[in-house]
């Protein structure tokens, strides 16, 4: 299918303000459907799920059509969606659930690529339950994992590891399928964090076998929220603390208290909006989303690839994102210049190129940019060649 680019771009009304857009990982910009459902639903007669009341019976559409949606980008079960405030906050609660099983002489792995929002819940859930941790390290040279990285940090005592889909600091895909194959031949559970893959690629979460996977809609055109997908069989082997009173059903009991129901219509909107770039609407969503996050993925690697070359034809540019499966995602330095200068400068002229090191605190002090990381390019469905153009000329200029 032909990706229409100024057609996409017309539905996100922050586009109209004029800026350039590289800020995407850090969270995409927003389509006025998505904007819309969730005005309408914080407008109409919403209260708590029931089937009494037209607010009950509106309020529980409401959630299981979200969890349809999310089921349908993800290749996963709708009764094992599990919606919260953030990624962080479910990250949080189920380490601190499933530490509970853990004891001493048990290990867990993670990953010196992640972002800390998933590795420090499960450092601090092991430093409590007693657990030893285990680090898989990345070569800095390439910012690849391979399987033989993680092969050798798991035992016969590994528990549980926690690895990204994407690197949202350089962008590398490590080989998840093939890891998890090798975490369940130890019997250990693998926690897979695909914040910034799923704005990218075409999940299939049974496929990959992530036994936990995360996201947070607002990478994907949604508003800000968390969501983990799990097998509704392995939810119901994990009890959370929770209210007496609340639901012990599966996916309920991990979302406590009352949900943001107009967060949950948001997203929907927002995989409904994805899905209507891929294809007849006589077709499934889960087929439409195929083809538009092919589509976009096209679109998005073919602008990296100009990017990559215009940065590549002046040495003062150092990039980092070097791994041969990545997504549209550059993190680089300008020699003799402060990113964050370079932020500023780029940012007066209405070109948002962030510097940070994006809370992978790790994987920044890997690289041996310490705490302050580099500049992140990210690209999103909404980015041009005029947004690419714009940048590499201010770019040029700047040096």
């Amino acid at each position: 299918m032909t990706f229409q680019i100024d057609a996409v771009r017309e539905q996100f009304p922050a586009l109209r303000e004029g800026a350039a857009h590289f800020d995407a990982p850090g969270g995409s910009l927003i389509p006025a459907v998505v904007a819309e459902a969730v005005r309408d639903t914080l407008e109409s007669a919403i209260c708590q799920r029931g089937s009494t009341t037209s607010a009950e019976r509106r309020t529980n559409e409401i959630v299981l059509n979200a969890r349809e949606a999310m089921a349908d980008l993800l290749g996963a079960d709708p009764g094992g969606i599990v919606f919260g405030r953030s990624m962080t906050q479910l990250t949080f609660d189920f380490s601190r659930t499933l530490a509970q099983s853990w004891g001493a002489g048990d290990e867990i792995v993670v990953s010196r690529l992640d972002h800390d929002s998933n590795i420090r819940p499960w450092l601090l859930a092991a430093q409590r339950a007693g657990v030893v941790v285990r680090w898989i390290e990345f070569d800095p040279a390439t910012s690849e994992i391979t399987i033989e990285d993680v092969e050798k940090q798991l035992t016969a005592r590994t528990r549980l590891v926690a690895i990204t889909a994407a690197s949202n600091l350089v962008g590398t895909r490590p080989p998840v399928k093939e890891i998890a194959q090798l975490v369940h031949e130890n019997g250990a559970l693998l926690y897979v964090d695909g914040v910034h893959n799923t704005a990218h690629a075409f999940v299939d979460v049974e496929d990959m076998g992530a036994d936990f996977y995360t996201c947070s809609p607002y990478k994907f055109c949604g508003p800000h929220c968390g969501v983990i997908a799990a097998s509704p069989a392995l939810l119901e082997t994990v009890t959370p603390d929770k209210l007496l009173p609340s639901a012990d059903t599966v996916p309920e009991r991990f979302e406590l208290g009352t949900p943001a129901f107009e967060l949950m219509a948001g997203t929907t909107a927002a995989v409904n909006f994805l899905a209507d770039l891929g294809g007849a609407p006589s077709s499934s969503r889960r087929s439409r989303l195929k083809g538009a996050l092919t589509a976009i993925g096209t679109h998005e690697d073919h602008l990296r690839g100009v990017i990559e070359e215009g940065l590549a034809a002046h040495p003062q540019f150092t990039v980092y994102s070097r791994a041969q499966r990545r997504t549209p995602t550059l993190l680089f330095t300008v020699d003799g210049m402060e990113s964050r200068e370079v932020s500023a400068a780029l940012g007066r002229q209405n070109i948002n190129v962030p510097a940070s090191n994006f809370y992978a605190l790790e994987a920044s002090r890997h690289l041996g940019l310490g705490d302050t990381g580099g500049l992140r390019l990210g690209l999103a469905p909404y980015s041009s060649t005029t947004d690419v153009d714009r940048l590499l000329t201010a770019l040029y200029a700047l040096i």
